[in-house]
């Protein structure tokens, strides 16, 4: 009955995909919105610092469709440092459940694989921003229903613009100090939101939000010792883009290359010229697009294509200044300090199982703490529910400080969501009804019935 009330739960998910483009009035997207537009002369103020905040212009809302009923909700503009150090700025989410417990908070990195600052979570997120599965930012809409669980149990979740202000995906140092800044700025928001500023916090991420989870992970000791970050939950990882390029190129998910591209050219300046100095002419308006494209319509334009042959010369991919940058922003270039719980299908048709054995290897090899779990059922899509309440399962036990394991184990699964003890962090409400939910106050209250 559970699990029919879980698929059943899934198959709504996935219809709301299907639901036509709405354009709503009123909201405007970060390239329009001045409130973006970061303050001059950062230098002289120390990373994660708050530059300005507000109420979100609109209220957050599942599928870009249905508000939320938060206590509630900021974004914060704060300084961070990109992957040279110097000064930027970006902005985070801030969700605060009703009854909140303001000493647990979940950073979560939400997938946005695009190269557009409209893709951005912060925006994403509202009620009114653009929506629908081909031209919107449903993605990210959609992982709202993810952190349904921990909003509910009363912890704050924040949510960061990781791509920074020029959203530049892969570039994932900029990601990373993105993710630590973020926190330190919310950690610093006291007089506003309430959270402490001693909170304790975890990580989690999935797919490009796993990217910067791990990379967050791997800094915290050396750029932000002082946050009390407790663990991290990394799913459908994607260790080093090389792979990637060969798994994706002629598939369905094609389109990932050249927002990753055009991403990487938003941060190194080696590459601005990417799209007219190494793209064949013909499909350079093709490749334009994906600079004010999210990630579906990205996937939609290059559908099954070959985009490495859309290139003038393919070999930058393996020499030059190109496949040095792609060097630069794989993971595992130290192992993290804090326990890391890393969910994998071996199936991965984005990027290879062996890559992410190779990182967990690394990790381990150099005293890392990983529970790392590898499922055969799942691909790299469906894993992202369908591994959520084991992963979720774990944050809960670790922030809550129940002992955990120490040192490195790995286990093969039919599917992590057989797992049916990390279901029963999923409230009957949300199985029952998940646009129920939604209507009600999100927080913990005395009518919550457990699976």
């Amino acid at each position: 009955m559970l699990i029919a009330r879980y698929f059943s739960l899934l198959a709504t998910l996935a219809c709301a995909t299907a639901a036509p483009l709405i354009e709503r009035t009123g909201l405007l997207p970060p390239s329009q919105d001045p409130w973006y537009e970061a303050p001059k002369d950062l230098d002289a103020l120390a990373p994660g610092s708050i530059l300005k905040s507000r109420k979100p212009p609109a209220p957050i809302a599942a599928f870009g469709i249905e508000s939320v009923n938060l206590q509630a909700a900021h974004q914060i503009m704060y300084k961070t440092t990109n992957s040279f150090n110097g000064s930027t700025a970006t902005v985070t989410t801030v969700l605060i459940p009703h009854n909140a417990d303001l000493t647990k908070v979940l950073s979560y990195q939400s997938i946005v694989d695009a190269a557009s600052i409209d893709c951005a979570t912060s925006y994403a997120l509202q009620l009114g921003s653009k929506s629908g599965v081909v031209f919107g930012t449903f993605t990210t809409q959609a992982e709202l229903f993810l952190i349904a669980a921990l909003l509910d149990k009363g912890w704050v979740v924040v949510l960061p613009d990781y791509l920074g202000p020029h959203s530049a995906f892969l570039a994932n140092r900029l990601a990373a100090h993105a993710v630590l800044d973020g926190i330190r700025a919310v950690t610093k928001s006291t007089a506003f939101t309430g959270v402490h500023q001693n909170a304790t916090v975890a990580l989690w991420g999935y797919s490009g939000g796993s990217v910067a989870t791990g990379w967050a992970a791997e800094l915290h000791a050396s750029y932000a010792p002082e946050l009390n970050i407790v663990g991290a939950a990394l799913g459908g990882t994607v260790p080093s883009i090389p792979p990637v390029v060969k798994a994706v190129n002629k598939g369905y998910a094609a389109g990932l290359l050249p927002s990753g591209f055009l991403g990487l050219a938003a941060e190194y300046p080696e590459l601005k010229g990417i799209i007219h100095e190494q793209v064949v002419p013909k499909h350079r308006p093709a490749f334009e697009k994906v600079k004010t494209q999210c990630l579906v319509a990205d996937l939609e334009e290059f559908f099954y294509e070959d985009v490495v042959a859309m290139l003038e010369e393919p070999s930058i991919l393996t020499s030059g200044a190109l496949a040095t940058i792609l060097g630069e922003v794989a993971m595992g270039k130290s192992a993290p300090k804090m326990p890391l719980y890393v969910y994998k299908p071996v199936h991965d048709e984005i990027s290879p199982v062996a890559n992410t054995d190779d990182l967990v290897e690394f990790y381990c090899a150099n005293g890392g703490s990983v529970q790392y779990e590898r499922d055969w059922v799942s691909l790299h899509g469906t894993l992202l529910a369908t591994g959520a309440p084991k992963a979720l399962s774990w944050l809960i036990a670790l922030v809550d400080g129940k002992p955990q394991p120490t040192g490195c184990s790995t286990s093969n699964v039919f599917s992590s969501f057989l797992d049916l003890k990390a279901l029963e962090i999923f409230p009957k409400a949300i199985l029952d009804d998940l646009w129920a939910l939604l209507k009600e106050p999100i927080g913990p209250r005395r009518h919550w019935y457990w699976l």
